[in-house]
């Protein structure tokens, strides 16, 4: 076998044991209190769920980005920058996704600095 090989056995108990976590973890809420009201605090930190889970998803993205070798590239550093400025400022989801697409567009026809 080689490295890059996976052996079957470790794969399907991976997959099983991951898919027996994920039903769980959404058991734990909907079956056993899902038919119960939720405590106020605990709503509020659900709602800040995606906030937190976007980023975390992105972040590996722009700082190590597989297209580059894991190099840091510029380019994708300053799109993420200028999109998170546009999101926060105008509070429109779609100005910061077109603003980061037109900066990693139009930054991938500029000349490269060497």
């Amino acid at each position: 076998m080689t490295a890059g090989e996976i052996d079957r056995t470790t794969l399907w108990t991976v997959i099983v044991l991951l898919g027996l976590g994920s039903f769980g973890l959404r058991f734990v809420f909907l079956g056993l209190i899902g038919d119960r009201a939720l405590p106020e605090w605990l709503l509020r930190h659900l709602r800040y769920t995606a906030v937190a889970v976007i980023p975390a998803l992105v972040a590996p993205l722009v700082l190590w980005p597989a297209a580059t070798d894991g190099q840091t590239d510029p380019l994708r550093l300053t799109a993420a920058a200028l999109a998170l400025l546009i999101g926060g400022w105008t509070r429109n989801l779609y100005a910061a996704l077109f603003t980061g697409a037109a900066v990693m567009i139009g930054g991938s026809y500029l000349p490269v600095l060497t």
